[in-house]
């Protein structure tokens, strides 16, 4: 047990350090000015996929690219998942760089109500009342805003959409990769048009890279180590915490970019663009209650939640149920063995154990 909770207490740690991270983005890609979104883009996915080919090579973990590449499904769909992870990657950049910081943690904020209206929309995903409240509350949130600032909120749900689809199509490969596996695949698929970006601003003269100092080069050439160590936190986070722990830290990031938009980087927030992110709030205060005997959105697998498992989910529940009937039943020939002939060293030896 003690054990256990030391796990845990380990994995929330590492939760906690991987969104604090994320959180404090828009002052790191803030710092790379004067370099403008594509460079920065470009130079993100081409020094992530260094760190990551270092790292794999070094932990000698490279078997997966041959089973990926005997996989034209799942190789198509992290190809999609890495064009969609680009774009909000871009777009992120772009919100940072041009005084829209704030705009970017609004779209984190509707993230959780854009993946739900997505599980409802293409896998079929029943919903509770509250959860259906929840994204009514959302759609209203952003009529709200597209009426109040006169535009549509383009960057906030390009962002919100875009990691919803990211993780949509992260979920169709059924974890069959690790989290360092599928950075750099993703990566490696996306490093040719990074690579001709950075070429075409070469040739036009728009790159930053060598130009503004030797802070500037290493700042760029940081972008890398940046993106891979919260995501490898994460990832060791998600392997020793339930999910629900993982739901609620993740409110953390866009608190934490709003922060830093109107502490740090002077955005000025009107009052009425308050009232959307109040409207926002609400909605994800719904999204996490629970109904007494209910799970809240974020329940684990094995719940009583709402949840659509796949069949390869299902299968591994029957085995794992059928193993423990089986366990169970040796268990319970072996007590009648201790019973029936008196071999009190049985149990005395630790052998009642065995199956647990």
């Amino acid at each position: 047990m003690k054990d256990d909770q030391d796990e845990i207490s380990r994995g929330t740690a590492y939760g906690l350090a991987a969104y604090l991270l994320w959180g404090a983005f828009p002052l790191f890609f803030h710092q790379l000015l004067p370099a403008n979104a594509w460079e920065i883009l470009a130079h993100r996915i081409l020094w992530t996929l260094v760190v990551c080919v270092i790292g794999l090579l070094v932990l000698r973990r490279t078997k997966f690219i041959g089973a990926l590449v005997r996989s034209p499904r799942r190789l198509a769909i992290i190809s999609a998942a890495s064009l969609f992870i680009a774009t909000n990657w871009g777009v992120y950049v772009y919100a940072v760089n041009t005084g829209h910081t704030s705009d970017a943690s609004l779209g984190y904020f509707l993230n959780p109500l854009v993946t739900i209206a997505l599980g409802v929309v293409v896998l079929r995903e029943t919903l509770r009342p509250l959860q259906w409240i929840a994204v009514g509350i959302g759609a209203i949130a952003c009529v709200y805003l597209t009426i109040d600032n006169g535009n549509f909120p383009l960057i906030p749900l390009v962002l919100a959409g875009s990691f919803a689809m990211y993780g949509l199509l992260k979920k169709q490969t059924g974890g069959t990769l690790s989290a360092f596996e599928s950075l750099t695949a993703e990566t490696t698929i996306l490093a040719p048009v990074a690579a001709v970006t950075l070429a075409v601003l070469i040739a036009r003269g728009e790159t930053t890279f060598a130009s503004q100092g030797t802070g500037h080069t290493l700042w760029l050439a940081s972008s890398g180590i940046a993106t891979a160590i919260p995501l490898l936190l994460f990832a060791a986070a998600a392997s020793r915490i339930p999910l629900v722990t993982i739901g609620l830290l993740q409110f953390i990031t866009p608190i934490l970019q709003l922060l830093c938009a109107v502490l740090f980087l002077d955005e000025h927030i009107a009052a009425s663009r308050w009232i959307g992110f109040g409207i926002v709030w609400l909605a994800l205060v719904v999204l996490t209650c629970r109904l007494p005997g209910q799970f809240g959105p974020f329940a684990p697998i094995g719940s009583r939640a709402n949840h659509r498992l796949t069949r390869g989910q299902m299968l591994l529940r029957r085995r794992l149920q059928d193993v423990a009937r089986r366990r169970t039943r040796g268990r319970q020939r072996r007590n009648a063995g201790h019973y029936t002939t008196g071999n009190a060293n049985l149990f005395a030896n630790g052998q009642g154990d065995a199956g647990r």
